[in-house]
């Protein structure tokens, strides 16, 4: 054993050898102090364990001399898992993973990359995925190379209260059934809010997601994720962006200065990238965006995106608001050519926003050309309501 492993091997083995023996109703303390850890903690096939600290920035776990594993802290095939008051720093890759688990609640949780925006940062900060009632309440989330607050397919989700910035992805919901993303602050970050459906997951199609309530401002940030990753595809100043999924309703959200998007709805084509997933459905449907307020001071949009360059040749600073790619799902079209009810692309009631429809169903040979076409802002074609949904939030 080298020194370093000498001096810092007394909390780490004692941490873990406490989440290797808990027993259900455990209440596991991690003390005040910086903590260094050398390798995974991981926490697997537990029930009804709750893991403490005396604060977020009181109690806090450095990874930044990790040598072994991957995670900070792994959480596994568990039920009911609580972790509240204390920070995860510097993990090797991502800060907190927890996967195939139902009821896990995050309380003033903290992730961060202290070196900033990094593409050797890890991946994800707090990382619930194929979880059901997941709860995230006032965390933080800084410096992730993919998404700072990422829940992939899950169902059940609540995110609240909770701020991400200097990520690339401030706050991402994937492939996931019944979210609720509100009372967040997205700054900063290449992108504040995701909602996205992928290829090749396990579980294919996500819905009823809700996006209220939140800021989402100043979300200009280079894009920094490591080649090969989908938000690599992100233009800097995004705000909120849907793509290839259904049944999402982003409201009363105050949305500013995010250079490029404010509110971006796409299908799957727009990233360039082929699909081989038959069971994929790369399409958008029921999308409602209605009384958000905007704000946008005229700027340049990214010009290390093609997107940004077509919108800074066609509109300059002046790029519009809401933006939306006209590629409506197929199997939802009417003999007319018109959506379906209850499966439109609706707005309404935005508060200084205008519009673009790219028709990249007519414009587009290749997503970025040509470059003269004139693109519609009629957005009185898109003037219609959807009903809302409820989503089961009651599992604090």
């Amino acid at each position: 054993m080298t020194l370093i492993h000498f001096l810092h091997a007394g909390f780490e083995k004692d941490f873990q050898t406490k989440l290797i023996l808990a027993k259900e109703g455990d209440t596991l303390h991690i003390p005040s102090g910086k903590h260094s850890i050398l390798s995974t903690l991981s926490l697997d096939r537990k029930a009804n364990i709750v893991i403490r600290g005396s604060g977020m920035d009181r109690s806090i776990l450095s990874f930044a001399r990790q040598d072994a594993g991957a995670e900070g802290l792994k959480i596994l095939n568990s039920k009911n898992i609580t972790l509240e008051n204390f920070t995860i720093e510097d993990s090797k890759g991502d800060a907190l993973k927890v996967q195939e688990t139902t009821g896990i609640r995050l309380r003033k949780v903290k992730a961060e990359w202290t070196r900033g925006p990094h593409p050797d940062n890890g991946a994800y900060g707090l990382y619930p995925v194929q979880c059901s009632k997941v709860f995230i309440d006032s965390c933080i989330a800084i410096g992730a190379s993919d998404a700072g607050i990422y829940v992939g397919q899950s169902t059940d989700v609540v995110v609240k209260n909770s701020e991400a910035t200097l990520n690339v992805a401030g706050i991402e919901i994937e492939n996931s059934i019944n979210a609720e993303v509100y009372k967040n602050h997205a700054h900063g970050n290449t992108g504040g809010i995701l909602v996205f459906d992928l290829p090749d997951l396990i579980l294919k199609k996500g819905e009823n997601i809700r996006v209220y309530d939140n800021l989402v401002e100043e979300n200009n940030l280079n894009n920094f994720a490591p080649p090969g990753n989908i938000v690599g595809t992100v233009p800097a100043g995004t705000g909120i962006l849907v793509m290839a999924t259904s049944k999402v309703e982003i409201y009363n959200n105050h949305i500013i200065n995010n250079k490029t998007v404010g509110v971006g709805i796409v299908s799957y084509f727009l990233t360039g990238l082929s699909v081989t997933d038959s069971l994929y459905n790369p399409y958008t449907s029921s999308i409602y965006i209605h009384d958000n307020l905007f704000e946008r001071q005229k700027q340049i949009p990214s010009l290390k995106h093609e997107l940004g360059r077509l919108f800074f040749l066609k509109y300059g600073r002046d790029i519009p608001d809401i933006i939306y790619d006209g590629n409506p799902d197929p199997q939802y079209l009417t003999e007319d050519g018109t959506p379906q009810p209850g499966t439109e692309f609706c707005i309404k009631h935005n508060h200084n926003a205008d519009f673009l429809n790219l028709e990249i169903n007519l414009n587009f040979k290749h997503w970025y050309s040509p470059l003269f076409t004139s693109f519609s802002q009629d957005k009185s074609v898109f003037d219609c309501e959807l009903l809302s949904f409820t989503v089961n939030k009651q599992f604090p």
